[in-house]
């Protein structure tokens, strides 16, 4: 039996569907990503597995424990790290530490293999308050307190937001030593581009399950050519390039357009002429390979 299973989950605020049948498996020891926007229904999902929240129907299981039924033996088994800080801001570093060590019924010293990467940049900082870190310094000192009492399983919520490019760098670092050491870890980013940090990934949007893939497979599986256009009124022309016969999808990456089409034979050159004869100039267009998020959006499409 898998670590981590789903099956149909179904979570409603009111009139607000948050989850509606998400069904997936985590393996032992793998990466997991749950990838999607704001609102897409991530952190409720996590909430459910980590018997925070009931599901409304469906069930999940975290090494065989049920997450309604069994959530005293879930919590032994999970690290959790939320969205949000949520330690001890007045109490130091090290205090942190030894509060969860303590709750958990060990000792910092007992575990210390598993956070000791982490602790050699922590310790510096030992004796300020938690409260004083910086973004990336609070993200750490999170997940040594998640790690403290060497959980099997890993929940993350989107635990990159809102830090430094190197900070965000560093964690995935760390999150790929753990799942050497066997922890099951699972995930949830609003970052396209750390999907490919993960060995699998579950694309979500509005609380539905769109694919579930390795980032390659995800990739691969994009059915159309793509190109990318580069012209000075990006906005103007996105409009016009959608009207297009042959589009089967426009949107912005930065300042360029990349332009899905279903037609196999059009050619860059095409393309750039039928843009100029729309009253476009300066329009450049090349032929590109597609990344999670042009797979994201075209799966998000199709949804709608």
């Amino acid at each position: 039996m898998n670590p981590i299973l789903v099956n149909n989950i179904s979570k409603s605020y009111e009139k607000v569907v948050a989850l509606k049948d998400v069904s997936f498996e985590v393996e032992k020891g793998e990466l997991f990503g749950l990838i999607g926007p704001d609102g897409a229904g991530k952190t409720t999902l996590i909430r459910i597995l980590t018997s925070l929240i009931i599901p409304d129907s469906g069930k999940a299981s975290l090494s065989g424990n049920d997450v309604v039924k069994d959530f005293r033996e879930i919590r032994k088994i999970v690290g959790y790290m939320p969205g949000r800080f949520s330690l001890y801001s007045d109490l130091t570093v090290l205090e942190n530490l030894e509060f969860f060590a303590g709750v958990f019924g060990t000792t910092i010293e007992e575990n210390h293999y598993l956070i000791k990467d982490i602790y050699h940049m922590l310790e510096p900082f030992k004796n300020r308050l938690a409260g004083k870190l910086s973004g990336g310094m609070k993200q750490k000192l999170a997940l040594s307190c998640a790690l403290i009492h060497k959980p099997e399983i890993l929940l993350l919520d989107e635990p990159t937001t809102g830090v430094d490019a190197v900070s965000r760098k560093e964690f995935w670092v760390m999150l790929r030593k753990l799942k050497d050491e066997g922890i099951t870890i699972l995930v949830s980013t609003p970052y396209m581009d750390e999907a490919s940090q993960c060995d699998r990934i579950a694309l979500i949007d509005k609380g539905q399950i769109l694919s579930i893939n390795t980032p390659k497979g995800v990739v691969d599986l994009f059915p159309y050519k793509l190109l990318g256009v580069n012209t000075p009124n990006s906005f103007k022309l996105l409009k016009n390039l959608r009207s297009f016969p042959m589009c089967k999808g426009a949107f912005l990456f930065g300042q360029d357009i990349h332009f899905a089409t279903d037609n196999k034979d059009l050619t860059c050159k095409e393309l750039q002429e039928s843009i100029i004869n729309a009253g476009f100039e300066n329009t450049t267009v090349k032929q590109i390979e597609p990344s999670v998020e042009d797979c994201f959006m075209q799966l998000m499409g199709n949804n709608e």
